[in-house]
């Protein structure tokens, strides 16, 4: 089931197939595989998950950080789902160095990842929103004075994580916020304080982060004089669609959306 709060998981989806030799050769380093494959595949996200660095940062922020080839890169702080900090979000994170950019994702839960539905709810709301919003600051600071990367820095997350994707940008300025159907129920005082660009996913078939949230999101963006800085894209899906191990995942819809991110970061965070 998916919620306001999270998302649930569902095993009648069909599998994607991977073929042996493409698996062997991931496993080994020696091909790339779509990233739907590999967060699909527990085995392949937690080889993906090994290519990043355990890290800390401010007083008490931890994460693991994927460092791209190439420096200096744009940064990006990476937020995870209500299941926690796990090797599909540190994947994701791999995929993003790997498309050229300094990739922390953060750890909202204390080194805690959910394997239930209860367990995620828990945690989820376990969590305190003032440390919360302080370990995201530090992430950005972090990120922002690291010797790889450009001195700009971007937002992302999905579900739990895509409203604090939100939630950090209005704390401290970024270059740029990736919201994938996370909460936007903020008031114009709030987004005024945002200093760059919003680009939202969102799913017409999402009962919670629906069209009505989503167009009060928009008409309070209008009030804080943030209309040309948001960008929205509606899919006929359902909330998580971008999650492969979920039952509501669209593989085309989730492409797009990858690529969309990839095309938005591309432009603000380039040196």
């Amino acid at each position: 089931m998916c919620d306001l709060d999270g998302c649930g998981t569902h095993n009648d989806m069909p599998p994607i197939v991977v073929a042996e030799t493409d698996r062997r050769a991931f496993l080994i380093g020696a091909a790339s595989l779509p990233l739907a494959a590999i967060l699909f595949h527990p085995e392949l996200a937690a080889a993906s998950a090994a290519r990043t660095e355990a890290v800390t940062f401010g007083e008490a922020g931890s994460g693991f950080l994927a460092v791209p080839e190439k420096a200096p890169a744009g940064a990006l702080v990476l937020i995870h789902e209500w299941w926690g900090l796990n090797d599909q979000i540190k994947a994701v994170a791999r995929e993003f160095a790997d498309a050229g950019y300094l990739a922390l994702a953060v750890d909202l839960y204390g080194g805690k990842v959910a394997t239930s539905a209860e367990e995620a709810m828990a945690a989820m709301k376990a969590v305190d929103p003032a440390k919360a919003t302080a370990t995201l600051v530090a992430a950005v600071d972090y990120l922002r004075g690291h010797e790889k990367g450009n001195g700009k820095v971007g937002t992302v997350g999905w579900c739990f994580g895509g409203g604090w994707s939100l939630n950090a940008s209005i704390a401290t300025p970024v270059d740029a916020t990736v919201v994938y159907y996370g909460n936007v129920a903020r008031k114009a005082d709030d987004l005024g304080k945002l200093a760059g660009p919003v680009l939202g996913h969102f799913g017409t078939l999402d009962q919670n982060i629906d069209k009505e949230m989503v167009s009060g999101f928009e008409a309070e963006m209008e009030k804080a004089g943030k209309t040309a800085s948001l960008t929205v894209n509606w899919y006929e899906a359902n909330h998580a669609f971008a999650n492969p191990t979920g039952a509501r995942y669209d593989a085309e819809d989730a492409k797009l959306a990858w690529d969309r991110t990839l095309a938005f970061f591309g432009e603000h965070l380039s040196a």
